[in-house]
């Protein structure tokens, strides 16, 4: 395969399809089954956009509607931690997440007009929930049994359950589609790798298509029941739980169609479900040299990555989600309704850039179904790598080189501790200096690649780097990376029997080792063990903190509290690429301030104003 769709999905890529603490590295080189995409006729039905999207601008306006809305969200609830593997579910292949999230109860703003559209809501689900023990397709009556109502009050809705299961068989008759086994509703509340356990749901819906989205929606809407989605369960944010309520997960893994590869305009249409590693595959299989770019991990799901508005190693080149890499999404929003934000010309400014509302949104505002997606040429690319004495000289010698516009396609960063675990743990007969060390992907013609090579070694010579090497061949450049995609495996192997948990900070790139000095300093005061790596291209890290019990499990989230306060303080973010979901919802106050978070809240609040759609993640969440 080119090395320009080899994507790493090693330590720490965002939303990574992270293997279980006991996998092996051997094992691991087998996960990931290969699909087998087809390329059928779709027909989206697109109807015209309610005026609901149009409210919100008239929402945003409004004088008080910042601080009121503030007043609106709960606190987050506890961090919960994957203390165990999960089970994939049954149904499904490898593939990725991506979520929704829910609106919430609307109360008066300063403006007349803000009154005036949002009054009337109400604030969802004070349900107390209890795990479904009956039999695989309990009836209805059993689902009440299972999900205890309470007294219902003018201000709090009541979600029915009982008469959303009947409804729901009775639009899906198949014995496949509507599941309510115990094993399906806790597998669907999980993630592949995560620090949180999954609340199971309620009900698990296997749709098939839009039009199936659409119906359970609509389903959802009628008995105000609220919606989680599935797509490859690969989240780390704790995305997939279900409310304390109860919900419906919709699982979208089956919409894994690519519908149309338009060559000569460098695009592909395809269901959300599609993984961007057999997006891939498939191209190289018919002989199409184009890409799609964006690598968060193996197993990202289109729809996942958008939602979360993903990144991975090919950052520093191709850029995130947030890019112009999505030239359209197909919708559906918590009305029913479906829309398609936008044509497929590679450009326009015809009106708002609703695709970009739904980018990195978590699925708080729609179920994104089918999307548009630009490709890149394959290009030439090879590797190399160079040794520092601290992050700090690394770093800059990063800067340095980006500033001057050096062809780099990845430039990762692996510290100390890291290099040391893959010399003990990793499948490479290569042992490593274990100091700070950067591997590059250079990118271009062979005279580009050295040039850039001569160039870049030049600079990190400055810099104090050492052991400057360039792989001499394809084989030696694929042996090279291997050893970058394997890091997480070797770290997870390095403490036998414990968890990991995974912290997704990002700082302007100078700032990045005031940041991971900061970090360490943390992790040896608090006596925790935390290799770290990262897109340093960019300024993203990962450390993977690692503890062995509750106690240091404390120390963990102590760790992990500061890194994320630190970053913020450095004018960066708590998360880079991994999202918000329910784990990082107490910092997007301090993060964005109390204008945009209200903003966000209202927009949430206009399209969504039952709070049906992932009810306690991101926006409706948001820490006083």
């Amino acid at each position: 395969m080119s090395s320009g769709t080899e994507h790493v999905w090693g330590l720490f890529d965002g939303q990574a399809a992270a293997p279980s603490i006991t996998q092996s590295p051997a094992d691991a080189a087998q996960e990931g089954t290969k699909l087998s995409p087809r390329l059928p006729s779709y027909q989206t039905h697109v109807p015209v956009m309610t005026v609901a999207v149009t409210r919100f601008v008239f929402l945003g306006l409004s004088a008080g509607a910042s601080k009121a809305s503030l007043r609106f969200f709960s606190p987050a609830s506890p961090r919960y931690v994957n203390t165990h593997p999960f089970s994939r579910p049954i149904k499904t292949h490898s593939r990725r997440l991506y979520s929704t999230t829910a609106a919430r109860t609307t109360r008066s703003f300063g403006s007349a007009v803000a009154v005036a559209v949002i009054a009337g809501g109400a604030s969802l689900f004070a349900l107390a929930r209890s795990r479904d023990t009956g039999s695989p397709n309990p009836t209805a009556k059993a689902i009440v049994e299972a999900v205890p109502t309470a007294l219902q009050t003018d201000s709090e809705p009541i979600p029915n359950f009982a008469k959303a299961l009947e409804d729901l068989q009775a639009e899906f008759p198949e014995s496949s589609i509507v599941s309510t086994d115990p094993s399906e509703l806790y597998a669907y509340a999980q993630s592949a790798y995560s620090q949180f356990v999954g609340s199971p749901h309620t009900i698990v819906v296997h749709v098939r298509s839009t039009e199936d989205v659409v119906k359970v929606v609509k389903i959802s809407n009628k008995y105000l029941v609220p919606i989680v989605p599935y797509s490859g369960g690969t989240s780390l944010e704790g995305n997939l739980s279900a409310p304390s309520a109860g919900s419906i997960c919709v699982d979208l893994s089956a919409l894994d169609k690519i519908i149309a590869i338009n060559e000569s305009d460098a695009d592909v249409v395809c269901q959300a479900g599609v993984t961007w590693n057999d997006l891939n595959e498939t191209l190289k299989e018919k002989g199409i040299p184009l890409f799609f770019p964006l690598d968060p991990g193996r197993g990202a799901t289109i729809g996942g990555m958008i939602s979360t508005g993903c990144s991975g190693t090919n950052a520093v080149r191709y850029g995130t989600a947030r890019g112009e890499w999505i030239l359209n999404i197909t919708v559906v929003l918590p009305s029913g309704e479906v829309i398609k934000t936008r044509q497929r010309a590679r450009k326009s400014s015809a009106g708002f850039d609703l695709t970009k509302l739904f980018i990195g949104a978590e699925g708080t505002l729609g179920i994104i179904t089918e999307a548009t997606l630009r490709l890149a040429p394959i290009l030439p690319s090879t590797v190399a790598v160079a040794q520092f004495s601290d992050i700090r000289h690394a770093t800059n010698a990063v800067c340095d080189i980006l500033n001057h516009g050096a062809a780099l396609q990845c430039v990762e960063i692996i510290d100390e501790l890291t290099i040391k675990a893959l010399n003990r743990y990793g499948t490479s007969a290569r042992k490593w200096p274990e100091k700070v060390t950067l591997f590059f992907k250079f990118q271009g013609s062979d005279n580009v690649i050295q040039e850039t090579s001569r160039y870049v070694q030049s600079v990190i010579t400055k810099h104090g780097a050492t052991d400057y090497q360039l792989a001499s061949n394809e084989q030696e450049s694929e042996d090279i990376w291997q050893d970058r995609r394997n890091a997480l495996f070797a770290c997870l192997a390095y403490r036998p029997g414990c968890q990991g948990w995974m912290t997704d900070v990002c700082v302007p790139v100078s700032r990045l080792p005031d940041l991971i000095s900061a970090a360490k300093q943390d992790f040896e005061e608090l006596g925790l063990v935390a290799p770290i790596a990262g897109h340093v291209g960019d300024g993203n890290f990962h450390a993977l903190v690692l503890y062995a019990d509750d106690a240091e499990l404390a120390l963990v989230r102590e760790a992990v509290g500061r890194i994320n306060r630190k970053a913020i303080e450095l004018e960066g973010t708590c998360t880079g690429e991994h999202g918000v979901g329910a784990g990082k919802r107490n910092y997007l106050l301090t993060e964005l301030g109390e204008g945009t978070v209200a903003l966000m809240r209202t927009i949430k609040q206009t399209l969504d104003p039952h709070n049906l759609f992932n009810p306690g993640k991101v926006g409706n969440s948001f820490a006083n």
